[in-house]
């Protein structure tokens, strides 16, 4: 069995944002020469997520609205977290959108279901995280 690791490095504009990165996924999967296995990615920041959707500016809207319901960023008061930093919110939205996706390799490509994309979901950005790509397989 083969094995091949990549990071992926992101640094967004604004404090959350949803990066399609299907595309760099898929080009480190060609760079592994897998044809058949699994390939994990996963978020290696507590407070950024790696999750499987429709890549729909008017959903990702909707991921934002729903995300703010459930952890408002502000008052940064009413997290017991906060204190030195103000982003307790970031680590409950994260818990919400999960931490990794494992997607099945096929015939050397991902193999989604109709309209899949791989995201990397940012809560609080502007500052360098890192992807792990991982690939195992023949």
């Amino acid at each position: 069995m083969k094995s091949y690791r990549k990071e992926l490095w992101f640094n967004t504009q604004t404090r959350r944002a949803y990066v399609n990165i299907t595309e760099e996924v898929r080009e480190c999967l060609r760079a592994s020469g897998i044809r058949e296995g699994l390939c994990l990615v996963n978020a290696m920041h507590i407070t950024a997520s790696v999750f499987i959707n429709d890549d729909e500016r008017g959903l990702h809207s909707d991921f934002e609205k729903w995300l703010e319901k459930l952890a408002p960023e502000k008052p940064h008061s009413q997290y017991a977290h906060n204190g030195a930093e103000d982003n307790g919110d970031a680590h409950l939205k994260r818990q919400v959108m999960g931490r990794e996706v494992v997607v099945a390799v096929t015939n050397g490509d991902l193999d989604f279901g109709p309209w899949e994309q791989i995201f990397y979901g940012e809560f609080d950005g502007m500052r360098r995280k890192r992807v792990l790509v991982k690939i195992i397989g023949e």
